[in-house]
């Protein structure tokens, strides 16, 4: 009886020495990184946080309209770099809400960068857009690949499809701070105070 005793507080406490070399870990990255952004996360995922943080490579974005701009053009800025397609349900209920995220937020910390990644005819992603009424983005194209890579590419592209929709939160150092997959009610006092974290809002 006494050896089963032993065995379980040897293990007690070898799991509660590992919990606290766990929380001295996270303690010095929080240090090391700065304060941890509020949670965000969805019924199916939350926000991965990528380490060390990396500075975005330069990537020219198409717009819809056939106008083209660096990425790097936004540094400065928080930018929520939003990735999604016309067949996929999820982002049919996100789009407008981060439409309504474009009306409300300021241009001047917050950039809201919504790429399609369809194959299909411009005219069609712009009648999809339409129909959801979503009138203050200013949508991208990426019907290539080029922003935007399948999981096990080697593309020179830092923004893998994990999901759909996928938004990438870029720093206002241009470095690539995480992702999460699925909707997001960006509107949410969540989602606002998360976006607030990276813009300094």
């Amino acid at each position: 009886m006494s050896r089963v005793y032993e065995m379980f507080s040897r293990r007690a406490i070898t799991i509660g020495l590992g919990t606290a070399a766990l929380a001295s870990a996270t303690r010095a990255q929080i240090a090391t990184w700065g304060e941890a952004p509020p949670a965000l996360h969805t019924s199916r995922s939350q926000f991965v946080e990528l380490r060390p943080l990396q500075e975005v490579p330069s990537l020219v974005l198409q717009r819809i309209d056939g106008k083209t701009i660096a990425l790097n053009a936004y540094r400065g800025k928080a930018v929520l770099v939003n990735f999604w397609a016309t067949w996929c349900p999820p982002c049919r209920r996100e789009l407008p809400l981060l439409d309504k995220l474009r009306q409300t937020s300021s241009r001047r910390s917050l950039e809201i960068v919504p790429i399609s990644i369809d194959k299909t005819e411009r005219s069609v992603v712009e009648g999809f857009l339409k129909r959801l009424n979503v009138t203050h983005l200013r949508p991208f194209v990426d019907a290539d690949g080029r922003i935007a890579k399948q999981a096990g590419s080697d593309a020179p592209t830092p923004f893998v499809l994990w999901g759909m929709p996928i938004s990438y939160i870029i720093d206002r150092d241009g470095r690539l701070a995480g992702y999460i997959t699925g909707e997001v009610d960006w509107t949410s006092n969540q989602g606002r105070a998360f976006l607030n974290y990276y813009a300094g809002g």
